[in-house]
């Protein structure tokens, strides 16, 4: 209820200030799944939930608690707070119990945002990737094509599904996890350079 109420309040004098438009929504599956996401700015979440009509469980640095703004706001949104400096047990189990009950789960695996503009994509952690094996779910790569800016447009990118079926049933040791992380973040520029082509197509 409280996020409905969130997209009536916010969406008009957000769509007007960060005017948002979201791309491939026909991939994202039924039931679970893991949005993963590259991540540039506070408002990325916020563009995204305003703009599709799905609840999704967002994880989310503790930090944010702090926020007035965005703490309020995912707080009540449901969100799963993780404290980045260690290995979050809790937040994981919590992770792993939304997704078993059907629900999706939107992360930024490179765990904060990325405030270097000359690279791409920021080094994507393990957690992700153990979540999604350990429950066996879906992963659809997201990627917001640039920072939002005042009255700019901005593009949500959604990619095809996939899963990490390859390491289902394996030890999930470091260079497992590495292993599997790499194929994450490959997804994530897989969905970016087809999108760069077919732009390059058109000019």
């Amino acid at each position: 209820m409280f996020l409905w109420i969130v997209r009536i309040l916010l969406w008009i004098p957000l769509s007007i200030l960060h005017p948002t438009f979201i791309y491939g929504r026909k991939n994202r599956p039924k039931g679970k799944a893991i949005l993963c996401s590259n991540h540039r700015s506070n408002w990325d979440i916020v563009n995204y939930l305003l703009h599709t009509s799905e609840c999704v469980k967002i994880l989310a640095k503790k930090e944010l608690k702090n926020n007035k703004f965005f703490g309020f706001i995912l707080k009540h949104l449901g969100a799963i707070f993780i404290d980045r400096d260690g290995n979050d047990v809790n937040a994981i189990k919590v992770c792993m119990k939304a997704l078993k009950a059907g629900k999706k789960l939107f992360i930024f695996p490179e765990g904060t945002r990325l405030k270097d503009e000359s690279l791409v994509l920021g080094e994507v952690k393990s957690g992700l990737a153990l979540i999604a094996i350990k429950t066996k779910t879906p992963i659809v790569p997201v990627w917001h094509v640039s920072k939002p800016k005042a009255f700019r447009k901005s593009k949500i990118l959604i990619g095809e599904p996939y899963e990490l079926t390859e390491f289902y049933g394996k030890k999930l040791d470091e260079a497992t996890l590495n292993e599997a992380n790499e194929i994450v973040r490959q997804k994530m520029l897989d969905l970016k350079e087809e999108y760069d082509a077919k732009i390059a197509k058109k000019s």
